[in-house]
This record gives C-alpha cells, structure tokens and sequence, in this order.
C-alpha cells in the first residue's frame, strides 16, 4: 500500500524540521560554550568559536558523499544514515574530554546533519521549481528559523537546571523523533527511473554541470560570502553580548529577537518572490546588507563599542536583508542544475560553506574587544558579493542581446 502523501503544510514542516536539527546542534549549545571550555580544559574565546564553526566543516564535506548516493539510492535512507552518524558524534561529545575530541566530535555531527539538511533541500528541487520552489524554500525557512528563536533559551533552562551534557540528549530525542515522523510520512521524492548510477566519475561529472552554469557559480559563491557573514555572528554572538556588553541573562532573548528578524523577512520574501522574483530581491537585499555594515564601519570606527541599543538596531537591519538572501541564493544557484539536484546540492552546498569556515574564523579572532570587526567583515563580503552579482547581471544581458540577435 502506498504511503499517503502529505500536505504542502505538513511537507513544509517536515523538510523545515529536518534542518531545523543543525540550528538545535549550533543554538542550543550557545550559552553553554564557558561551561563545555571549562570541562574541557580551555578557557580561550577562540577556542570557544570552534565549537560553532567546526560543526560547518562536517556540513560542508558531508554532502559530497550523501548527495551523490541520494540521487542513486534514493532520499530517505541517507537521511536515516546522517541521523546515525549523528547520534554516535553526540555520545563522542557528551564524553569528550578535551577540546580535540570535542572538535572531532562537532566535526562528525556537522557531517551526520548535512544528510537531512542537503537531502531536504533536494527533496524541495526534486518536487518544485522557480519561483515557486524559492517561495516553499522561504516558507520551510521560516519554520526552521523558530528554532533559533528558542534554542538558546532552552539551552539555558537546560544547564540551569543540569548540565551542558544534557542538551546533546535533548538533540537527540528531537532528532529521533524527527526521524520518525519522517518515516511515516514522507514518501520517496526520487523515481525509480530518475536515478542515476553510482561511479567514480560522479563528482567530475557534476563539477562539469556546475561549471556551465556561470549563475551557480556566482549565486554559490555570493552564498558563501553571505554564510560566512551569519557564522561570524553565530559564533562569537555569546562572547559580544555575554562578556563584551554583561549580558549573560538577556542573551537567549537577544538571539530570539535578531532570529525574529530573519524569520519576519523570510516569511515576507514567501510572498514578495512571486511578485518581484527571485534576482531583483536579492539585488536590492545585497545593497541593503552593504549600506547597513557600512554605515556602522564609518560611524564607530576606531571606537569602543556603542550602546547596546545601536548594535542591535544594526543586526536587526542586517538579518532583514539576510532573510531574502538565503534561500533565494540557494534556489537561484540550483535552478539551473535540478537534473543533478542530489549532486547539485552537494558540490555548492561544500563550496559555500568551505568559503564560509574560513572567512567566519578568520574575522572571529579580531572581536576579542569590539563587535566592530563583524560589520568589516559584513561590508567586505557584501561588497564582493554585489560586484559578483553585477557581472552575472551584465551576462545575462550580453546573452538575452544575442539570442534576440540570431532570431
């Protein structure tokens, strides 16, 4: 008998829910980063930082292997497969002892997560397209940004009254239950016959497919650029506001508050990407996030840091923009590659995050004092971005001329 399908709300929810299980891992662990420094032997901020960024790299590198299997074996038992390896990295953290197993712990949950998180995005590609695809995208992102809404809070209810410890078996029941929802519910998105034949040359010949496509390329590597951004944020977030500005007690809701606005403008891009479309957003979201970072540089430049009420006036403007950048970057890079949506989703999905890690460690080092360096690093990589964005817009004129020319 076969499975009912569900509806697009409920498919919605469910691909939401399997990301949402990378922002529990990364959110979740905020405000316990002094504790676990402690436990494990290390009080330096830096180090703190590579509790969040290293979990990046095992989201960059796993993909190369789920998405190729995914478009071979099918969807579903890839996803079975990361959350596995997810919950064994999980125990490796619970029990680590000093910062390297940690790291290689966070490492391994990175690589176990990037099967829900690459197979759901294919899944969406496999299922939609166009605009309409990066409407769903919107809306799946949407309810996965509740997460970060309330992870932190949880994470802080969880070590006031336990220990840091215990909110790696809190991912892990989400992440089980998750699984079996899934199960349940969700039908094979990928035919039979749409399958493509595992062989060594899978990478290459995906390569290939991405190299024609100069939208992928660009769109991939302004989503990097933009990534590397967030992370920056994401990781040194809990030093700014806990130890630059005091705020350990208002930390969750701060973070809650800046997830709001993520979430308010993916929700508004659900509904404007239909109307606008997908590049005209993006364009006018790039130079929002440009002028923004920008404008901070010129006015607290050489400064300490300013009330905390201006900085968040400044984030809040930043994740606005961020809300129309992300999942339409990432529906324009596979648009043009859905017939290699597993690979597809693969191959960009490590290049921007490989960009992302370094760019987020880099900058992190320079906010030991001042948040200053995160609005350089914003203003820099938007910059870049907006130049890239240009040159794919001069493109696709050069082509639309010639194609009106020959006919």
């Amino acid at each position: 008998m076969l499975k009912k399908i569900p509806s697009q709300f409920e498919f919605i929810a469910l691909m939401a829910s399997l990301m949402s299980i990378v922002a529990l891992a990364i959110d979740a662990l905020l405000p316990a980063l002094n504790f676990i420094g402690f436990s494990i032997g290390t009080t330096q901020s830096a180090d703190h930082q590579l509790l969040i960024t290293m979990i990046f790299l095992g989201l960059g590198i796993g993909p190369l292997l789920f998405g190729p299997i995914s478009d071979t074996f099918g969807r579903k038992p890839i996803v079975y497969l990361g959350f596995t390896i997810f919950i064994l990295a999980s125990f490796i953290c619970v029990h680590a002892t000093n910062l390297e197993v940690m790291i290689a712990g966070r490492i391994l949950q990175g690589i176990g997560l990037s099967a829900p998180r690459t197979i759901s995005i294919a899944m969406v590609r496999d299922t939609f397209s166009g605009d309409y695809m990066a409407r769903i995208m919107s809306f799946i992102t949407v309810v996965f940004l509740l997460v970060p809404i309330v992870a932190p809070a949880m994470g802080q209810f969880v070590l006031n009254h336990y220990n840091w410890q215990a909110i790696f078996y809190i991912q892990l029941i989400f992440s089980i239950l998750i699984s079996f929802w899934f199960w349940k519910r969700q039908p094979e998105t990928l035919a039979k016959e749409h399958r493509v034949k595992f062989s060594k040359y899978v990478f290459v010949n995906g390569l290939k497919e991405i190299y024609k496509s100069k939208e992928t390329i660009g769109f991939t590597i302004i989503s990097g650029f933009i990534t590397g951004s967030f992370m920056v944020y994401l990781s040194t977030s809990q030093h700014v506001f806990q130890e630059q500005y005091n705020l350990q007690n208002e930390f969750p809701y701060i973070f809650a508050g800046l997830a709001v606005a993520i979430g308010t403008s993916t929700f508004l891009n659900g509904t404007l990407v239909l109307k606008f479309g997908m590049e005209k957003l993006v364009t006018i979201a790039l130079f929002t996030f440009f002028s923004v970072s920008f404008l901070y540089v010129l006015l607290f430049f050489g400064s300490t840091n300013p009330p905390i009420t201006f900085l968040l006036i400044f984030f809040f403007l930043q994740f606005i923009s961020i809300g129309f950048l992300f999942g339409n970057l990432r529906a324009l890079a596979m648009q043009p590659i859905g017939h290699i949506a597993g690979i597809g989703a693969a191959i960009t999905g490590f290049i921007s995050t490989m960009m992302a890690v370094p760019i987020s460690t880099f900058i992190g080092k320079y906010t030991a004092n001042t948040a200053l360096p995160l609005f350089i690093g914003f203003t820099i990589c938007s910059f870049l971005s907006i130049l890239i964005l240009s040159y794919l817009k001069i493109l696709k004129r050069r082509k639309m001329k010639y194609s009106a020319i020959k006919k």
